[in-house]
């Protein structure tokens, strides 16, 4: 994939301040960003997430999946250590748009789980790509990473681009009466890795 770096400024959040360094992809035009916190360093291990878009739960404050709660708890912890990335990749709905996203919630209404309402759609499970995420990771100065993830594929995506991932860090948050079923589908028919202790606590 091609992709070219724009520009750099300053992002004050709630755990402080982070640089946001901004990406486009030449063929779409699609725009992803990566946050940075403190003085990355190559030669050691970064805290660190990928992240895919989620308006719903990023900026509506759904409760429907867990994918706010894991933004800021990322965000956090990266403030906390006092290094570390985000990338915050434009892949709306597992990939398939956020209006399409839409339409597969009316199904689950209905009563399908979030894996059989993509593919009713005609759409894979997960259609997400990470082919962006070594030239992203190469402009920020990170070659190994301590990764804040349930999802193995991201672990497969960072491998597969040649990034070292040190530890994988579990990302259990969120869990509510309203998403305890699509977490569930998410363990169950995407592998995400999440442990008992995460479906049996509130």
């Amino acid at each position: 994939m091609s992709i070219k770096y724009i520009a750099t400024s300053k992002l004050p959040t709630p755990w402080g301040v982070f640089d946001m360094h901004g990406f486009e992809e030449i063929a779409t035009g699609k725009e992803h960003v990566a946050l940075t916190f403190g003085q990355l360093d190559p030669t050691q291990a970064m805290l660190g997430r990928i992240h895919s878009e989620c308006l719903t739960g990023d900026a509506l404050f759904s409760l429907r999946c867990d994918c706010g709660f894991q933004l800021q708890a990322a965000m956090q912890s990266i403030a906390e250590k006092g290094q570390g990335f985000l990338l915050y990749l434009r892949q709306e709905g597992r990939g398939i748009g956020l209006l399409n996203k839409i339409r597969a919630y009316e199904l689950q209404d209905a009563g399908a789980n979030t894996v059989e309402a993509n593919e009713r759609l005609g759409f894979e499970a997960d259609m997400r790509k990470y082919d962006m995420i070594l030239p992203m990771l190469k402009q920020i100065g990170v070659e190994k990473v301590n990764l804040m993830t349930n999802n193995p594929r991201k672990v497969m995506a960072m491998q597969n681009a040649g990034i070292e991932v040190s530890e994988r860090i579990p990302l259990q948050v969120g869990k509510n009466r309203y998403n305890e079923s699509y977490l569930k589908t998410k363990s169950t028919e995407l592998g995400h890795m999440m442990s008992e202790y995460h479906f049996n606590n509130e």
